[in-house]
This record gives C-alpha cells, sequence and structure tokens, in this order.
C-alpha cells in the first residue's frame, strides 16, 4: 500500500518549500507578528488561508470542534484553546479576533442529535455551543441559525477572558464573527447594528463583537439574545 503521507511530505520538501524558502527563514529570523487569532472549527472543508487570502506568518490559528471557546473561569488545565487565545492576545498582541462556524457543521448537528457513548470528551465538549440550540425540529435552516447563534455566543464568552475585554476596551482589538456557507463560498459576517449575519459581498465591513463599543464595561452578553431566531432567509441571500 502506498504510503501517501510520505509522499506529500517529499513533494513539499522537493517541489514547494524551494519557492518560499526565503519567506520562512525571514520568519525564523524576525519571529512571527500575526495580527489575526483565527478560531475556526475542525471541519476540513473550512481552509481559513484559502478563506482569508493570508500566507504562512499571517494567522495564528486554533480548531477545534465547532469553533467553540471555552469559559475563562480561572482554572489552569490543559485547554489549549484557552492557551492559544492568551497567547495571542498577550504575547503576539493580535488585533483581531475571528470566530468562524460554517454550514453543515456535524458538532452543531451533534448537539440535537447526540454522540456516540464512547465519545465522551466530545459530549461534554458540545455542551459549551448548548445556549445555541433552538427549541425546534432538526431543520437545514434551524441547524443554520444554531450555527450562526454559536458564532456570536463563543464571541460573547472571550469577552469574559480579561486581557480580551481589556483590549477591546482600549480600541486595542476587534472581535469579528463568521459564519461561512460551504457551497455557496460566502462568509456571513455578524453585524452587531441589525443583530445578524450579512453576507460579505454586501458588508460594509468584516463583521463586528457582541456588543456596542459604548457597551465594552458591560458584562458583554447583550447581543446574543437579539439574534433573529426565526427561519425567513439570512440578509443577502
Amino acid at each position: 500500500m502506498p504510503d501517501d503521507l510520505l509522499q506529500r511530505l517529499r513533494s513539499f520538501h522537493e517541489h514547494t518549500f524551494p519557492g518560499v524558502q526565503d519567506q520562512f527563514q525571514d520568519l525564523v529570523r524576525e519571529g512571527q507578528h500575526p495580527t489575526i487569532l483565527f478560531i475556526g472549527c475542525s471541519d476540513s472543508r473550512l481552509v481559513p488561508y484559502l478563506l482569508t487570502g493570508t500566507g504562512p506568518g499571517e494567522l495564528f490559528i486554533v480548531r477545534n470542534v465547532g469553533a467553540f471557546v471555552p469559559p475563562h473561569d480561572g482554572s489552569a488545565g490543559y485547554h489549549g484553546t484557552a492557551a492559544a487565545i492568551e497567547f495571542a492576545v498577550l504575547n503576539l498582541n493580535v488585533a483581531h479576533i475571528v470566530v468562524c462556524g460554517h454550514s453543515h457543521c456535524g458538532g452543531i448537528r451533534a448537539l440535537y442529535e447526540g454522540v456516540p457513548p464512547q465519545a465522551t470528551n466530545l459530549k461534554a465538549w458540545l455542551e459549551l455551543g448548548r445556549e445555541a440550540t433552538l427549541p425546534v425540529q432538526v431543520t437545514p435552516e434551524a441547524l443554520s441559525r444554531t450555527e450562526q447563534r454559536a458564532v456570536v455566543l463563543q464571541l460573547e464568552r472571550l469577552m469574559d477572558y480579561p486581557m480580551v475585554r481589556e483590549r477591546v476596551g482600549a480600541g486595542g482589538l476587534a472581535l469579528h464573527g463568521w459564519h461561512y456557507v460551504i457551497e455557496e463560498g460566502e462568509v456571513y459576517v455578524f453585524d452587531v447594528k441589525s443583530g445578524g449575519f450579512v453576507a460579505a459581498s454586501l458588508a460594509e465591513h468584516s463583521g463586528t463583537g457582541p456588543f456596542r463599543p459604548h457597551d465594552a464595561a458591560d458584562d458583554g452578553h447583550a447581543i446574543f439574545n437579539e439574534i433573529d431566531s426565526s427561519y425567513g432567509p439570512r440578509e443577502g441571500r
């Protein structure tokens, strides 16, 4: 049986790397200075570099099932996503944090349909999206709305991180909520003014956080319940 992974590694070293070698050497010599923390779902159909038109050194990426953000509870445990958030804000001084969910998300669907009994870690992890679910029958539109609501829920949870709240309040950090519709190649960005998602092709900005600027000193949870949970078409569609 051919070792496809080995062949891919060799192809990168022999064919791809020579064309970007200088760029990588500069990144080693000068260090990384990404301006964006990208928190995305682990889904293989979501490709952050392709989506954003970025390259090496431009994105600091953390991915997990559902693009979820764990709560900041003050504990010091083994948590890769929380550690990445702290590192990105405190060490890398990123200027943007993007939370990117997507259509046809298996993690969101599992909130309604459950997971295999052996998946004990997955079952616990998915509870981070439970608040976004709707008390309705599972339909494509309900799943889409839940995906969007989950994005904003994670943005709100980010505001519980002291370093995030401080930087946002000082104007040095912006939060962005995205919902990528895979079959359209369109990203819908969260607009705090309308409390909904707008197609990037029609939007006036790349997404806003879950609060109005003058509310930055408040609890940061004022907008989630304003998200339209009806079943009409999304704005821009």
